[in-house]
């Protein structure tokens, strides 16, 4: 099915706002408290926005606190779907669709179903899909629950620098590949290739010197960059036409993405099969064909990225995840 996305007057791509946005608090400033098996996540493991939260659960060691449902990467008119559960349905939530999820909080909802969104198993409702904040919330208001060792992804003391690259990479970045793919006048386009390529010039310059985005370990920022970067030459650079240079063309960020995705954590959450199916069978718009590409090469992924001369470490103090059985 075609993706319905929202264009502005002028010809521009525009992201529709998260609908439901309540917290997760461990204080007991919101009705939701931190309660360990209480709450699923669904996710895609194509979608960039969702693989942030796969990531951060995965570091922080949350697997056993907050249980988590994988949606079909290929979506129909209904939007993400359980069609890779047995039966076709969630087998905690009892549904076949997020969207029933989203209609059983709020009967009125007539917006886009997205992912990641976190789901209450007692009432089957929606807590929220505000993936901004919803793994800024598992670093610090599920701290009582990390695994032992865990890293501090957002610490106190560079939160404010944190916060500043992650707004310049989510405008140019993050949301200016979306910008550019869907953009319907040349002018939005090139207003779109344009930001997007100052900004990732931008961070070849931070990176060239320093081995992560802020201090000397791995922290949100690098998290929310990753998740675009390793999705860049599978299916932005062509699918999307941000085309002015492929990742693998750039020694620096091809270098740092290899890096994050030889740590654990980040490449074995990656899923390139979702990612490539989902971008070129929902977005027919796009791709009317359907044809999925059969490359990138992937095992330039494990090549050496010579990066860790820059100094700094994955996790400091702490330690990686353990590996999966």
């Amino acid at each position: 099915m075609p993706q319905q996305v929202a264009i502005d007057q002028a010809g521009g791509f525009v992201r529709s706002p998260s609908y439901f946005n309540e917290r997760i608090t461990a204080d007991g400033s919101s009705r939701w408290p931190v309660e360990p098996g209480r709450y699923r996540l669904v996710v895609s493991l194509a979608c960039p926005w969702a693989s942030r939260s796969v990531i951060v659960r995965r570091l922080l060691g949350l697997e056993d606190a907050i249980a988590m449902a994988i949606a079909d990467p290929v979506q129909d008119e209904r939007s993400w779907r359980f069609t890779l559960d047995p039966g076709g349905r969630d087998p905690v939530l009892g549904i076949r669709f997020l969207a029933d999820a989203y209609e059983a909080t709020d009967p009125d909802f007539e917006g886009g179903v997205s992912v990641p969104t976190v789901i209450d198993i007692p009432s089957g409702q929606v807590v929220t899909n505000d993936y901004h904040q919803i793994t800024l919330d598992l670093s610090t208001q599920w701290r009582a629950h990390h695994r032992p060792g865990a890293p501090d992804l957002y610490p106190e003391s560079l939160r404010a620098e944190i916060d500043e690259v992650n707004a310049g990479v989510y405008q140019a970045v993050n949301n200016g590949v979306y910008r550019a793919g869907f953009a319907q006048t040349q002018e939005r386009y090139e207003e779109a290739y344009d930001g997007l390529f100052a900004e990732l010039d931008r961070l070849t310059e931070r990176l060239r010197t320093r081995r992560y985005l802020v201090g000397e370990h791995i922290t949100e920022a690098d998290v929310r960059l990753f998740t675009t970067l390793v999705r860049f030459d599978a299916v932005y650079h062509n699918h999307f036409k941000c085309n002015r240079e492929k990742l693998a063309e750039n020694p620096v960020l091809w270098g740092y993405a290899r890096d994050l995705y030889q740590t654990p954590g980040f490449g074995d959450t990656v899923n390139f099969d979702h990612i490539k199916r989902h971008y070129y069978c929902v977005h027919t718009q796009l791709n009317p064909s359907g044809i999925v590409p059969a490359g990138p090469d992937l095992s330039l992924w494990w090549t050496p990225h010579e990066r860790a001369a820059l100094g700094g470490s994955p996790f400091g103090d702490a330690t990686p995840p353990p590996r999966r059985p």
